[in-house]
């Protein structure tokens, strides 16, 4: 909710641009996902179309063949006759009854006293026998004795008939036996007559069962088991000049070697894993680091480089049987550790494994080997402080990479073999690749998007840099106040796990803008003369305030890195300079007085690092020029100073929590109170003959100025900061020499 909340506050063209690189992500993987690359080994074929090259397996291929299966499922099916319900003995019984009624119709009809043609035509009308007009003349001209014959063997050559399974497909063969079946003790006429009429009488007595019959086919069809096709590294599939059949075709479909068209479901696919793949990765930058989406140069960074490696993964993760090896997730990983963040570089590389595996054919092997090294990469480079690094996190890429492989492909004979050379080569080639493509990203990339690479902040946090030198000739006091700024902040950011290095660098460099006037600030003033004793509230505020514009206008000269100059620009954020504002009311004649004059530009704070960096320098200017003198003292002053930051909403950008806030106070309170420790007032020497002592070592105080409260009227125009909101009041003494001060690092 607070990210949403954020995030509503800003304006229309950041969420603009924001849509647009989102957009263009997605198309770009919608892309890759739905088109298919036509690279050398590609070919174009189809079922019955003739090969124009020999093609050969670049590898061992096992797969589950569609085709082949299919056509063991048709050949299970055929296999299975047709299912026929056997109706013998009802239907045997039906044809013999209606047998026997037959022949009392034709007996009647020999016996009637109608004319030869009459008995003729009523003997062709009997619908059960289908007579053709010989036959039935031929049964009208027996004898008695043999009709008599025939009436009697009929029924009975019938049931002999229809005793064996009858079919449609059968029927004419069982009637061509009929004449075997008759008694051989009739004579040829009467025997002739009964062949008729059994013939015209038998039906099939076995129904084809259509439902039955699918259903066993079916079976049939669900208890063939797939069918696995295995084609050996070096095998022919087709040569060239052979018309391909399916099963070739299908082959070459597995090996991804064939040009494939656009489809819906391809693009649909392409959609849906673009949506899965953006989602991983927008989630990751708003819960892990969500001051991301406003640094717009590390969000070019991440769709820059997430662009090359995606282009790069859709022609280095194919069926060849080296390439995916050398393919450099890692490198991506570690230039997102170095140049933006470490856990967001662990979410990127998660999507772009998941996008090669989708390229490799959904091969998992290539997650196991691709993951582990890039992570491993990750946590080895994640903070540079030597180029070696570089060195170190590509060797431990290589032996990670080794045993990925060998996870998958060692065998007993291949530990003997050339397997394991090639497995040494690949992992060793893998991490130089992305040891070097890192290096070289780092110094690209980082100069390209003005990113602080951790080689470049420790450059700018040598004394030799000339703005770190103007600042020690131009403004000693400045330069001495600085270096315990840094102290402070370095600490803290260190203790809640913000980038010390970057804090550090930024605290040495937040108010180099006071090099251009500055003898206006109250640090540098050795004789204790004010120049704002001649000038202006309002004049006063803006030269208080112009060393934030003078410092950016100087480290842009300098060309210092954009988040350096975030501390130039937020170490104040919106405060108002107190100090002047109230001394122009108290001083105005009749004219108004407007608040935002005397306001820093700002922005607030909108990182950890910044916001360290406002409540250090707020806590030991005040501190410095209160000087509490107790420890009590000190802790309530940096606990009022922290709390009149957070109600005036400086950090409700910084995305600080109240637990850090909390160390933060601590890790202040233990450096000032080490800084600003009560001193031990020497008593003076009663013994006036003694001899004087030799002059003291150790340098004078600082020149401290006393702090002005903030409900009292200021009897005199000040001098001093605006972080300070102090007077133009000095110790006596002269002031600290600081051209010796040294860095924290040789402080310590």
């Amino acid at each position: 909710m607070r990210l949403l909340t954020r995030f509503g506050t800003r304006k229309f063209g950041h969420w603009s641009l924001l849509l647009l690189m989102i957009s263009s992500m997605s198309l770009l993987l919608v892309g890759l996902f739905s088109w298919q690359p036509f690279p050398v080994g590609q070919i174009e074929i189809s079922v019955g179309s003739i090969s124009p090259v020999d093609v050969v397996s670049p590898r061992q291929l096992i797969y589950e063949s569609r085709v082949l299966t299919e056509r063991a499922r048709l050949r299970a099916a055929e296999a299975i006759p047709d299912y026929y319900d056997n109706s013998e003995g009802r239907v045997r019984r039906q044809q013999v009854n209606l047998a026997r009624q037959v022949v009392e119709t034709i007996t009647s009809i020999r016996n009637s006293s109608a004319s030869r043609e009459e008995q003729l035509a009523t003997l062709l009308t009997v619908p059960e026998l289908g007579l053709s007009a010989e036959n039935a003349a031929q049964i009208l001209d027996l004898s008695q004795e043999d009709w008599e014959a025939v009436a009697r063997e009929t029924p009975d050559a019938l049931d002999r008939s229809m005793r064996e399974e009858i079919r449609d497909t059968n029927l004419s063969f069982v009637r061509s036996r009929v004449s075997n079946l008759i008694s051989s003790q009739l004579s040829e006429v009467a025997g002739d007559a009964v062949a008729v009429l059994v013939r015209a009488l038998i039906r099939p007595n076995s129904f084809l069962n259509l439902e039955k019959t699918a259903q066993l086919r079916e079976d049939a069809r669900a208890n063939v088991e797939p069918q696995t096709r295995i084609y050996e590294r070096g095998e022919t599939i087709i040569r060239a000049g052979d018309r391909a059949t399916a099963d070739v075709v299908e082959a070459i479909d597995q090996l991804n070697i064939s040009q494939q068209d656009w489809d819906r479901w391809s693009m649909l696919r392409a959609v849906s894993i673009t949506i899965v793949i953006l989602s991983l990765m927008i989630a990751g930058i708003a819960r892990l680091r969500p001051e991301t989406a406003y640094h717009y140069p590390e969000l070019a960074l991440l769709v820059l480089t997430s662009t090359i490696w995606l282009l790069a993964a859709r022609f280095m993760i194919t069926d060849d049987a080296m390439l995916p090896y050398f393919y450099p997730l890692a490198a991506l990983g570690m230039l997102i550790s170095i140049l933006v963040d470490e856990r967001l570089a662990i979410i990127v590389v998660v999507a772009v494994s998941l996008v090669a595996h989708i390229f490799a054919g959904n091969n998992p092997q290539i997650i196991v080997y691709l993951i582990p090294g890039s992570i491993i990469g990750i946590l080895a480079l994640a903070r540079v402080e030597r180029l070696n690094s570089f060195l170190w996190a590509g060797l431990l890429v290589a032996i990670i990479n080794f045993f990925s492989i060998m996870a998958f492909r060692a065998t007993v004979e291949g530990m003997v073999s050339n397997r394991l050379l090639n497995v040494i080569i690949f992992s060793a080639a893998n991490g130089v690749i992305s040891a070097g493509l890192a290096f070289l990203g780092y110094f690209l990339f980082g100069n390209l998007f003005g990113i602080a690479t951790s080689l470049q902040l420790n450059e700018l946090s040598r004394p030799t840099h000339p703005l770190l030198r103007q600042l020690q000739l131009k403004a000693p006091g400045t330069y001495f106040h600085t270096i315990l700024v840094s102290n402070m902040a370095e600490r803290a950011a260190a203790t809640i796990g913000a980038d010390a290095l970057l804090t550090r660098v930024g605290a040495y460099y937040h108010d180099i803008g006071k090099t251009t006037r500055p003898y206006f600030f109250i640090e540098n003033i050795i004789d204790g003369s004010s120049p704002h004793d001649k000038l202006e509230p309002q004049t006063s505020a803006q030269i208080i305030i112009s060393h934030v514009t003078d410092g950016i206008s100087l480290a842009q000269k300098y060309r210092l890195p954009q988040r350096v100059q975030d501390f130039i620009r937020e170490h104040h954020g919106r405060s108002l300079v107190k100090y002047f504002y109230i001394t122009a009311l108290n001083a105005q004649n009749g004219e108004p007085v407007h608040e935002a004059d005397f306001r820093y530009p700002g922005p607030s704070p909108r990182s950890k690092e910044t916001a360290i960096l406002l409540l250090a320098d707020s806590c030991e200017a005040a501190i410095r020029a209160r000087r509490p003198s107790s420890s009590e003292e000190l802790n309530k002053m940096i606990d009022q100073l922290i709390n009149d930051r957070i109600a005036d909403g400086e950090l409700n950008e910084s995305n600080l929590t109240l637990r850090e806030l909390k160390i933060i106070r601590e890790v202040f309170q233990q450096v000032l109170q080490g800084v600003h420790h009560p001193r031990i007032a020497y008593p003076e020497s009663d013994n006036k003959n003694r001899p004087p002592s030799p002059p003291a070592t150790a340098p004078p105080p600082a020149t401290a100025p006393a702090a002005v409260p903030n409900d009292t009227q200021p009897t005199s125009p000040p001098a001093g900061d605006v972080e300070n909101e102090t007077r133009p009041v000095t110790d006596a003494g002269s002031p600290v020499s600081v051209l010796s001060v040294t860095p924290l690092d040789e402080m310590a």
